[in-house]
């Protein structure tokens, strides 16, 4: 990891959290020097469908990044283990249900694995370059 890395962060499962979740990884990103996009997309997909999709009342979700090498790890975990995420192709005229085309698009690979019950992660990872020292 970059720095002293970045600890876990829990959310409320809330479009309020999702778009926190969505701004304090761009700072973050920012911070280690990494390019933004399309991570900051990934981040709002994964931290959106938890707070849509995951969300159980009065329980967070938590975001988590990891840069090991040249792979940047996004890590969200809600839980709704129960509910295993699966890519369907929406309706053409459907408002929503392309969020995990768009994270199959953007991730080099994504994945969930399943946590002590009731939690799941929805993860997504980036090759990224590492950040320039600067001098």
């Amino acid at each position: 990891m970059f720095g002293n890395g970045w600890p876990p962060l829990d959310l409320s499962s809330t479009p309020r959290g999702a778009r926190l979740a969505r701004l304090l990884a761009t700072e973050q990103l920012r911070s280690w020097g990494l390019p933004l996009d399309p991570a900051r997309h990934l981040v709002a997909e994964l931290s959106n469908n938890a707070a849509d999709h995951g969300r159980v009342p009065g329980r967070d979700f938590r975001l988590t990044l990891h840069v090991v090498g040249d792979i940047l790890r996004i890590e969200v975990t809600d839980t709704r283990g129960q509910e295993l995420p699966k890519p369907q192709t929406p309706a053409p005229d459907a408002e929503s249900g392309r969020g995990l085309l768009l994270i199959d698009a953007l991730a080099d690979r994504w994945g969930v694995a399943e946590g002590r019950f009731p939690r799941k992660t929805v993860w997504a990872e980036l090759h990224v370059a590492p950040p320039q020292p600067t001098s």
